[in-house]
C-alpha cells in the first residue's frame, strides 16, 4: 500500500458537482470563522451565516451537522484526512512511531491556509464554552475511530489495552503540542507546529518515568 496522501488542493479528478460541493463547504467554514470572530459565536445565527454565503439552511446541513461543527471545521478537516490516510496504511514496527509519521504526512498535505484556520479555530474554541464541550466530544469520537482504524490495519490482533493506551498517548501528545503552538500565537506557522510536535513526542519516554 502506498504511503502517498493526495493533496486536498488537487481537485482536478473530482466531478464538477463534487468540486462545487467542496467549495461551498470551504466557503461556509471560512465565513463562519470570520463572522464568529467579528460578532462572537453565540451572537451569530445560522441564518446570518447562510445569508452571507448565499446558501439555504438545507445546504448548510448537508455540509455540517451544527453551528459547532462548522466552527471546528479545521479540526475535522485534519482528522478526517488523517483517519483516511491511516486506513490505507500497512502498519508495522512501533505503532506510536507509525502514527506520528502519518500525522506529519497529513499535516504536510493540508491546504496552505489550513494552519491559519486552525489557529483561529483554537482561539475561538478557548473563549467559547459551547465549543470547548463540542471539541472534547469530537476528540473522544476521533480517538475511538482511530483505535478501530488501527486495529483493522495491524497484522495480528493487538492487545486491546495496549493499543488503546498507545492511541491515547498519541492523541495526548498532539494536544500538548498544538496547545503549546496556539498559546504562542501560532509562532512559526506550520513549521513551528511541526517542531512543537517533534519536541513533544521526543519527551514521551521521559514523561513516562517522570518523578513527582
Amino acid at each position: 500500500m502506498t504511503d502517498d496522501l493526495r493533496d486536498p488542493r488537487d481537485l482536478r479528478d473530482l466531478p464538477l458537482r463534487e468540486r462545487k460541493k467542496l467549495r461551498t463547504r470551504q466557503a461556509l467554514a471560512e465565513t463562519a470563522l470570520r463572522l464568529f470572530g467579528e460578532r462572537g459565536f453565540d451572537a451569530t445565527t445560522l441564518d446570518e451565516l447562510c445569508d452571507e454565503v448565499e446558501v439555504s439552511k438545507r445546504t448548510f446541513f448537508r455540509n455540517y451537522p451544527s453551528k459547532e461543527d462548522v466552527a471546528l471545521a479545521a479540526d475535522s478537516d485534519l482528522w478526517s484526512a488523517y483517519l483516511e490516510y491511516v486506513a490505507g496504511l500497512e502498519l508495522d514496527g512501533p505503532l506510536l512511531d507509525a502514527l506520528r509519521r502519518a500525522l506529519g504526512t497529513t499535516l504536510a498535505a493540508m491546504e496552505p491556509d489550513w494552519d491559519r484556520r486552525f489557529l483561529a479555530t483554537r482561539e475561538l474554541a478557548e473563549s467559547t464554552p459551547a465549543l470547548q464541550v463540542h471539541s472534547q466530544g469530537y476528540c473522544q469520537h476521533t480517538t475511538d475511530a482511530l483505535v478501530e482504524t488501527v486495529n483493522a490495519r495491524v497484522h495480528t490482533r493487538a492487545d486491546e489495552v495496549r493499543l488503546r493506551l498507545t492511541v491515547e498517548i498519541f492523541v495526548a501528545a498532539w494536544r500538548t503540542a498544538s496547545l503549546h503552538w496556539t498559546t504562542r500565537g501560532g509562532q512559526g506557522g506550520r513549521a513551528g507546529l511541526t517542531q512543537a510536535i517533534d519536541r513533544t513526542f521526543a519527551e514521551i519516554p521521559a514523561a513516562l518515568t517522570c518523578s513527582a
